[in-house]
């Protein structure tokens, strides 16, 4: 793939993320119902969503912004832990596979996400090292 190509596919990935949490993020502030009925299965006070939803969306700013390398990295953290503690609150209620695997699948693509964004990022550092010369 090339470093154009390269760089389409990730920002288009992260795109994709980044709406996909930002939807979630305002379902959480709004405490919208069915966030509000999984909170209370899971046994998590209602305004955790609210905690959440702010989180995930300075969350979607740090992962869409470009100066600030270790912001991402650690919005990339958040987003990891998130997904890891969603998964295993859906195990530990009881729920089934299939209500489970989700957040695991949404953690995959987040890596695909991040792991473009290394190469991009390298990428852009070895150009810069080249022109220096």
């Amino acid at each position: 793939m090339s470093n154009k190509t390269t760089k389409i596919v990730y920002w288009s990935l992260t795109g994709l993320f980044a709406a996909a949490m930002f939807m979630d993020a305002i379902g959480g502030i709004t405490r919208a119902e069915a966030g509000k009925v999984v909170m209370q299965h899971l046994g998590y006070p209602e305004y955790v969503l609210s905690i959440f939803g702010i989180a995930k969306i300075f969350g979607v700013i740090a992962i869409l912004q470009t100066k600030y390398q270790t912001i991402k990295e650690w919005a990339y953290a958040g987003f990891t832990i998130n997904f890891i503690g969603a998964a295993a609150s859906r195990a530990y209620a009881g729920d089934g596979f299939a209500l489970t695997i989700p957040p695991i699948i949404v953690l995959a693509f987040m890596l695909v996400v991040y792991f473009l964004g290394k190469k991009v990022e390298h990428t852009k550092a070895e150009r810069s090292v080249q022109l220096s010369f």
